[in-house]
C-alpha cells in the first residue's frame, strides 16, 4: 500500500485492485477536490501542491490531497522537498472506463453554466 517508486519518504497509496468506486466518488464529490483533479487532468504530467491556488487554508488543502491520494485518484511522491501530484488516469480508466472523463466533462459544463469557482 505504499509507493515503492519514491526515493525518500513514501506515502501510502492503495494498489490498483484496492481502489473502490465509492471511495473515488466520495473523493470527487467535493468541489475543491474536483477542481484539483480537473487541473491534474490537463496535459501536464504532474504538479506540486504549491502549483494550486486554492481559496482554503494549508491544512484544508493537505486534507483534500490526502483524501484524493487515499481513494486512489492521485499519486503523490516527494521530489526533494516538493510533494508532486499526478492523476492515476490509467488505473481509474482501467477500473472504471469512461468515469473520469464523464465526471470531468460534467464538471466543466457545470462550471460554465454557473460561472463557479471551487467552493470550500
Amino acid at each position: 500500500m505504499t509507493d515503492t517508486a519514491t526515493t525518500g519518504r513514501a506515502l501510502p497509496h492503495p494498489e490498483r485492485e484496492e481502489i473502490r468506486l465509492e471511495a473515488v466518488l466520495h473523493a470527487l464529490s467535493d468541489p475543491m477536490r474536483l477542481h484539483i483533479v480537473s487541473e491534474l487532468a490537463a496535459p501536464r504530467a504532474e504538479l506540486s501542491c504549491s502549483d494550486f491556488d486554492l481559496p482554503v487554508t494549508k491544512s484544508t488543502t493537505t486534507h483534500h490531497f490526502r483524501v484524493l491520494r487515499e481513494s486512489g485518484v492521485i499519486r503523490q511522491i516527494y521530489r526533494g522537498t516538493a510533494k508532486m501530484n499526478a492523476l492515476r488516469r490509467d488505473d481509474l480508466d482501467g477500473l472504471f472506463p469512461g468515469l473520469l472523463d464523464s465526471l470531468l466533462a460534467a464538471a466543466a459544463r457545470q462550471s460554465l453554466r454557473l460561472g463557479d469557482r471551487p467552493r470550500t
